[in-house]
């Protein structure tokens, strides 16, 4: 059964119109795609029947786990916006720490980040992996494996983001932000309706997206069976920009590097969100991470998965994206004589 009939009696909402080439360039070379005004369905869980056939390796328990995800609804994103083509790179956000002084919190707060370690011993963890930490020796600049500067910078925290967006917002008089967690949904389906923006074969993901697939597998033995059959290229992180981008030109939407959101995370925020521009809830102790990242099983780089951590997390999985309003800010009101 295909998502697009699970969601059958939802077909009367208009898909958004793919933007012109219409991009922009800033002061630290992110490109920004606009990303038309529109609307769409957003969340909603397959049929366990669905998501069992789909992904045999699984148990059904993680099918019934998906609350969060519930319910579909309508959601209008009311106004245009220009999204990051790519996620921000190293370089990009080495230059932001050198222009601006910034010290991003795994260095300010002296206890580093998370960080891959091939002789970290994984029957002396829960997680089963190699990442240990967090220590000093990791960080935003060694996550313990090669990266370049074109590669999505990690180990950065939601605050981090909020930095960077403030940062930009001072420097260039535009208003830079995380996306909502709806923009962000939004941008990555492009006007589509399947489990992922290229269908619901996970397979597909090898030749879209960098995910866990048969180049990492060997790297983490206890979790080989959950690995897609094929090869994207890169066991770790691979350069912005390396996979044919979706309809809206925006690449590396699932995989690469999960992505931190404006939003705080609430299971049943989706039955009682507006239908026009959702923030998400006024308070939280965990804000929402999207998009999957080079080592996520292809069941969590859907769509539609949402992911949360603490503002404060570091993680050598998780970076971001940032939007910037079309609008110029509005110019300070001078002062009365």
């Amino acid at each position: 059964m295909a998502l697009v009939a699970l969601l059958a009696g939802c077909q009367h909402a208009p898909r958004p119109v793919p933007p012109a080439a219409s991009t922009w360039v800033n002061s630290l070379g992110m490109v920004f795609v606009q990303v038309p005004a529109g609307r769409f369905w957003m969340g909603g869980v397959p049929p366990v029947e669905m998501l069992a056939q789909t992904y045999p390796q699984l148990e059904k328990k993680r099918f019934t786990d998906l609350i969060d995800e519930a319910p579909t609804h309508e959601v209008h994103i009311r106004r245009a916006f220009y999204l990051g083509q790519h996620e921000v790179t190293v370089r990009q956000f080495q230059r932001f720490v050198e222009a601006s002084g910034y010290q991003p919190e795994s260095e300010a707060d002296g206890t580093g980040g998370y960080g891959y370690n091939p002789q970290y011993d994984p029957a002396t963890t829960q997680r089963g992996d190699a990442f240990e930490g967090r220590l000093p020796r990791y960080s935003w600049r060694n996550p313990g494996f090669a990266q370049g500067p074109d590669h999505p910078v990690v180990n950065i925290t939601w605050n981090d983001a909020q930095a960077l967006a403030r940062w930009l917002s001072r420097t260039e008089d535009h208003r830079y932000r995380l996306p909502t967690e709806a923009e962000w949904e939004y941008a990555c389906r492009a006007g589509t309706r399947t489990l992922y923006p290229h269908g619901d074969d996970p397979q597909g993901l090898v030749r879209v997206a960098n995910t866990f697939d048969q180049d990492a597998a060997p790297l983490w033995p206890r979790w080989r069976n959950h690995a897609l059959a094929g090869s994207d290229g890169h066991a770790f992180t691979s350069p912005v920009g390396s996979y044919a981008a979706n309809a809206f030109g925006l690449h590396d939407m699932l995989g690469n590097a999960w992505e931190w959101v404006a939003d705080w995370h609430d299971d049943n925020y989706y039955a009682h969100s507006p239908e026009a521009d959702p923030q998400g809830p006024a308070e939280g102790g965990v804000r929402v991470r999207r998009g999957g990242s080079w080592h996520t099983w292809s069941f969590y780089a859907r769509c539609g998965f949402r992911n949360w951590n603490t503002p404060q997390t570091r993680y050598p999985l998780v970076g971001m994206r940032l939007v910037r309003e079309i609008a110029p800010m509005a110019a300070p009101r001078p002062p009365s004589p």
